[in-house]
């Protein structure tokens, strides 16, 4: 019984592995589409709304299995069309941190871009007043507000997507969720794992909260202040 307790917690290793490199992905997308659904240009608005309503639009799950399963099929009909002989199949921790990171990049960009209409427009025209280029207000300007301002937002993605890893389970890979049910169906005790495993989800996600308010904080301390006066 312990051996099966401890290979749900090396599981955990693989669950947050898999929350962090989606995190990365998504945050990276984020910026770059909120950029583009703030832009002048329509092209690139209009791929940003595009990719923001299908994103958010499809479940997580179908798109997942979409990527694992309808990836591997079409990357090897191309190498079945380009004449090699070699075939691939995607890595069950590749598709899920694409897939993840796919989809709450969508997310992201609303918070980002919400973010960034919330910063009063004469906050970078000070910042070219006193000599700034594109990028100094950006970096010393927009960048400082603009986390303080999607700080909640990033907070609400960030816990929903710790809890979306436990569909890479769904294509086999070996996180806590697939090693929970590994453990129900050998022992016939489903409760106790699975009570276990959401006391592990549950963990994460406070830790993540603590961490969170504290970086609330540190980023609201000017605002407060000013609030209080």
């Amino acid at each position: 019984m312990n051996a099966y307790f401890l290979s749900i917690l090396q599981g955990t290793l693989v669950s947050v592995s898999v929350a962090l490199v989606s995190l990365c992905i998504s945050v990276l997308l984020g910026l770059l589409v909120a950029a583009a659904s703030l832009s002048n240009n329509r092209f690139f608005s209009a791929l940003a709304l595009g990719y923001s309503t299908v994103l958010r639009g499809i479940p997580e799950l179908v798109l997942m299995l979409l990527m694992f399963y309808g990836g591997t099929m079409g990357l090897n009909y191309l190498l079945q069309a380009a004449g090699s002989p070699s075939s691939i199949d995607i890595n069950p921790f590749l598709a899920g941190v694409l897939t993840l990171g796919l989809v709450y990049g969508a997310y992201m960009s609303e918070t980002f871009r919400g973010a960034i209409l919330s910063i009063p427009a004469g906050q970078a025209e000070a910042a070219r007043a006193f000599g700034m280029n594109e990028r100094q207000t950006f970096i010393r300007i927009i960048l400082p507000q603009m986390i303080r301002y999607a700080l909640p937002g990033f907070s609400n993605n960030w816990l929903v997507l710790i809890k979306a890893t436990a569909l890479v389970s769904l294509i086999g890979l070996q996180d806590m969720t697939y090693l929970a049910r590994q453990a129900s169906a050998a022992t016939r005790q489903p409760f106790i794992f699975l009570i276990f495993t959401g006391a592990l989800f549950l963990l994460l996600t406070s830790v993540s909260l603590w961490v969170l308010r504290k970086l609330n904080d540190r980023y609201s301390l000017g605002t407060r202040q000013v609030v209080l006066l």
